[in-house]
Order: C-alpha cells, then structure tokens, then sequence
C-alpha cells in the first residue's frame, strides 16, 4: 500500500509543488454522468459527440476538476486539508485515454485564517494545458501519515 503524508500550514512554503498523475478511462466518464447527473450527449454519445466541434466524446469538465481536488487532497496540501474553494479555466478538450498531470505550487499563505492559495495547472500526455487555476485550501494542523485507501471498483450496468 501506498502511505500518504500531509504538510502542516507551518511545513508549507512559496513554491513549494507537488504533482499528481491520472489517465481518464471511459469508466471514469460514466460513472461522473452517474454521479452528477450530468448527461449531455458530448460525453456519452459518440454519434453526437462526432458532430461537435471536438469529433468525439470529451470529459465533464468538472471531472478535470474532481482530479483537482485528489490532487489536494492526496499530495499538497494532503490529508486533513480542507478544500475552500476554487476557480478553473478550461483551456483544451479531454478525451478518453488522456493521462493529465495535475501540477500543483504554493502561491501564496494566509497566515491570520491559516490557509494557502495553490496554483494550479492541468496538462495532457503531450503536455497541453488543458485547464489552469488556483484553489484556495486550509492546510492540516496535525501531521499525520496514513495508508491510502483502495480506490472503490464499480461496474455500471
């Protein structure tokens, strides 16, 4: 098993970065539709989808912005954090297969609300960006290292 590790408000510095990595799969498009209720026909109906501008089907954006928010959550600032908020701009389409980078970097610390402003940029397997931003997250007060729980296995249909 993988172990994951947090940084305390204190522990964290400007620049500091972090970056995680995630290929999304078709599954991942469906159960988002599942999860959300978000069924435009962009995302699963490859005949629709072929005449949009794209050609063919493309993630929820916002599933870009759930990986957003693992990458947070698992790397920097990790376990405990509290996610406040965000703000994303889509820049280029993600398709099945895509294996997008979460680049994350410590832009700027609160340090009367103990909370940090993350940049953050998203790019593909040939290094486009595909969305960029920044979130805003209260670090944890506790160091801790814990055991990263199994991703769930779900089948649709």
């Amino acid at each position: 098993m993988t172990t994951l590790v947090n940084y305390t408000y204190d522990e964290l510095e400007i620049g500091q970065s972090a970056s995680y990595v995630r290929t999304v799969s078709e599954q991942d498009i469906l159960l988002f539709a599942a999860v959300s209720g978000d069924t435009n026909p962009v995302h699963l109906d490859a005949d629709y989808a072929a005449t949009t501008q794209f050609g063919e089907r493309i993630a929820h954006g916002m599933l870009t912005g759930a990986l957003v928010s693992a990458a947070l959550a698992l790397n920097l600032p990790g376990p405990g954090s509290v996610y406040l908020g965000q703000n994303l701009k889509f820049r280029a389409p993600v398709l099945i297969g895509d294996t997008l980078t979460i680049e994350l970097e410590v832009a700027e610390k609160n340090d009367r609300r103990k909370q940090v402003t993350i940049n953050c940029k998203v790019l593909n397997q040939h290094g486009k960006r595909v969305a960029t931003g920044e979130a805003l997250a209260m670090p944890p007060t506790e160091k801790m290292q814990i055991e990263k729980p199994a991703e769930p296995k779900v089948t649709i249909g």
